[in-house]
Order: structure tokens, then C-alpha cells, then sequence
């Protein structure tokens, strides 16, 4: 390794050694929610490491921080590298802040090789990227995009009932700003978001390292399935109407339509009411998650639920995004340059960077190997080797889109 290499390695190490403890629970896992303390802990460790570096880091309007090497109002639009550090329920150390070390890591990497940026440069962490305490995956960049609309932001409850204004006031910032910001839009010439991967794509391939390509479309829907409340006990069973066995029904079925739209199906949430061991539930929601290569297979997978179990609330919809293919062909011709294969993956998983594709700014991936393949679990998982080789790759990306 080179001398800015072995450095990098050093900071990379030490900057993940910070974050391991913040938000872990008992299972290994980390709860780190938009809004909370532990998120609060996660922008100061990030404001901390990004001044570190002599960046300057400044807040948009929904909660997004970004550390800029260089003048994006002078200069600009600048090359954004970057991603999120929030979580999923017990979700895994790697999505999301593996991306934010690295870039972190790049930029000290190109300072300390003496490159000088043409374009300015920045790092950006996004917020509530998971969506796991009000609902909306990709809240932060869709907030700034203008694609959630502020008022519905602001009106989401979490499971305690509290709004996502309440949150954000009692974490310090105000919750009428929120809404698209075009001033810190127009700072953003591109956008790379390098990931850990979700799947077992580079596993099968043998690489350490590949280039996004396309996000398949996917969406969140709740099923409302109506019962009627009585005592578990002493209701004979011919006399039941409970909204549990369409919920089981419902997660079968679910199942059966991906097979057969060659999709993926999840009922991952539950909500029952009243809630209790010995009460036949009055109602019961249940949240499906759908996403598949293609857009009307989804809409058919949910069409069939709906036939059945009724209307769903549609909660959010993404198409199909396909990444800037300009930019991800100069990723990837970086990446050639290197002298490893590259390989050009499709993901089923949502991202920032597929919100800012659709606001029209050039965006690209890069993704580490995970060896299990396995994610949002405290299984998630990544070698060193293979996450200094993504900083590697990300150093070279950046140097050269910069240049």
C-alpha cells in the first residue's frame, strides 16, 4: 500500500471503531431512528471526523449534512459522495455508514496524495434513510428532492404517536423549513453512493467490488383487515370473525403472487388491535413490501392481494431507476483502470442515490461484497480487505471526476 493508503486504513479503522458502539442493542444489532438521540450522537460523530478532514459542513433544510472540500457556490456543482446512518430495527453496522467511512477515507485519501479538486468535492450523510421510525424509506433526500411533500412529512407519527415535527423540534431543528431545497440541489453536479451489497451478486461473481446499474421499482402498501373484537375464550369458533387468519392468509398469499410475477413479497409489519393474548382481535394492518425487475409485475402482484383482501393504502412507489449510464460508464471505466473485472449489478434495494436519479442529477453506485449476502440483520457483513478495496475504488472514482 502506499504511504495515503496505510492512512487511510488507520482513519478508516479508527472512524469505524467510533461508530460500532452508538445505537447497538443487546442482540448485536443497532437501533439508530431519525430524530433520537442516538441519531444526534451519529450527526455529531459525523460533523466531528468531516471538520477533522478541514471540511466545511453545513445542514440543509430537512436535516441532511454535507461536508464540502471546496466552494460548490464558487466552483460548483461539485461531486457528492456520501450515504446514510440511520438504521433498520436491529439492522446490521455496515448499510449506510459503510459508505460514509469510506467516503470520508477517500477524501483523506486524495488530501493526503496532494490532489488538488477542479470541482469541489463533498460528503453527504443523509437522514432517515431507512424510514424505520415514521414509515417513508428515503425521507431525508425525498424531503429535499421535494418527492414526499412537507406536510405529510411533518404529519407522520411513529409508533408512540409522535409526529415527525415533534422529533425534529426536539432534536434542534425547526420542521418548517423542511421541504426541496433547490439551493443545496444546485450544489450537486453527481452523485456516488458506494454501499454495501445487499444480495449475493459479488459472491458469485468473485469481486470485491461492482457498479450499480438500475433500482427495481418497489413499493409499501397497508392492507386494513377488519375483525370484530370478542373474548378468546368463550366465542366458539363458527361464532369468530378474526381478522388474524386474513392476516395469515394474506402473508401466504403474498408469497404465492412473487413466485408467480418472479417478484419479491414481504409482510414485515404488524399492527393488531387490541392487541391482547386473550381478545379476538377487532382489526389488524399489515404492511407489504413489493419489488421485482418489473414495474407491471408489481402492480399485478398487488392488484391480486387486493382482489382478495382489499384496497391497500399505497404508502410509497418508486419506479424503476435506472442509474446515469454517462456516469456510471466513466465509474466503471475507473474502475477497469484499477485492473480488476467489473462487475454491473441491478438492485432490489431503495437508496438515496435512486431518489436524486429521479430529480434528474447523475448518479452512480458502487457496492462492497458481502459474504453472507445476508442484510438488514447483525449478521450484515463485509471484510476489511474488500472495504478498503471499495475506498480504493472510491479514491480512484472520485479522482477522476473531479480532476
Amino acid at each position: 500500500m502506499s504511504s495515503h493508503d496505510a492512512s487511510s486504513q488507520q482513519s478508516f479503522s479508527r472512524w469505524w471503531a467510533e461508530l460500532d458502539p452508538i445505537g447497538r442493542s443487546p442482540s448485536g444489532g443497532y437501533r439508530r431512528f431519525a430524530w433520537t438521540r442516538q441519531d444526534a450522537t451519529l450527526r455529531e460523530w459525523f460533523r466531528g471526523a468531516a471538520g477533522g478532514l478541514g471540511l466545511d459542513v453545513v445542514t440543509d433544510r430537512t436535516g441532511n449534512v454535507w461536508a464540502w472540500w471546496g466552494d460548490p457556490d464558487a466552483d460548483g456543482p461539485g461531486v457528492v459522495i456520501g450515504s446514510h446512518l440511520d438504521s433498520v430495527p436491529e439492522g446490521g453496522a455496515f448499510d449506510g455508514p459503510l459508505g460514509v467511512v469510506s467516503s470520508l477515507a477517500a477524501v483523506e485519501a486524495l488530501q493526503q496524495s496532494g490532489f488538488t479538486p477542479r470541482h469541489p468535492i463533498a460528503v453527504a450523510c443523509f437522514g432517515d434513510e431507512e424510514g424505520a421510525r415514521f414509515g417513508i424509506a428515503c425521507a431525508g433526500s425525498r424531503l429535499l428532492t421535494g418527492a414526499l411533500d412537507a406536510d405529510r412529512a411533518r404529519a407522520l407519527r411513529d409508533g408512540d404517536g409522535t409526529t415527525m415535527a415533534e422529533a425534529m423540534a426536539a432534536a434542534g431543528h425547526d420542521p418548517q423549513h423542511v421541504g426541496r431545497d433547490d439551493e443545496t440541489l444546485r450544489r450537486v453536479g453527481m452523485f456516488v453512493e458506494l454501499h454495501v451489497e445487499q444480495g449475493r451478486g459479488l459472491v458469485d461473481v468473485d469481486s470485491a467490488v461492482g457498479v450499480g446499474s438500475a433500482i427495481w421499482p418497489h413499493g409499501r402498501w397497508r392492507f386494513d383487515l377488519a375483525g370484530r373484537a370478542d373474548h378468546a375464550g368463550t366465542t366458539r369458533l363458527a361464532d369468530r370473525t378474526d381478522p388474524m387468519l386474513d392476516l395469515a392468509a394474506l402473508i401466504q398469499a403474498a408469497r404465492a403472487a412473487a413466485e408467480r410475477y418472479d417478484a419479491v413479497a414481504t409482510v414485515g409489519k404488524v399492527s393488531v388491535n387490541p392487541n391482547g393474548v386473550n381478545a379476538i382481535p377487532s382489526s389488524v394492518s399489515a404492511w407489504l413490501d413489493a419489488r421485482g425487475p418489473d414495474e407491471s409485475d408489481v402492480r399485478s402482484l398487488v392488484a391480486d392481494l387486493s382482489d382478495a383482501y382489499g384496497r391497500p393504502d399505497e404508502e410509497s412507489w418508486t419506479p424503476r431507476t435506472p442509474f446515469h449510464p454517462t456516469l456510471s460508464a466513466n465509474v466503471v471505466h475507473a474502475l477497469e483502470e484499477l485492473g480488476e473485472p467489473v462487475p454491473v449489478l441491478e438492485t432490489g434495494a431503495g437508496h438515496d442515490a435512486g431518489v436524486l436519479s429521479q430529480t434528474g442529477i447523475p448518479t452512480s453506485m458502487l457496492y462492497v461484497r458481502n459474504p453472507t449476502g445476508v442484510s438488514h440483520s447483525p449478521l450484515e457483513h463485509a471484510e476489511v480487505d474488500d472495504c478498503l478495496a471499495g475506498v480504493d475504488a472510491l479514491t480512484h472514482v472520485v479522482r477522476r471526476l473531479a480532476q
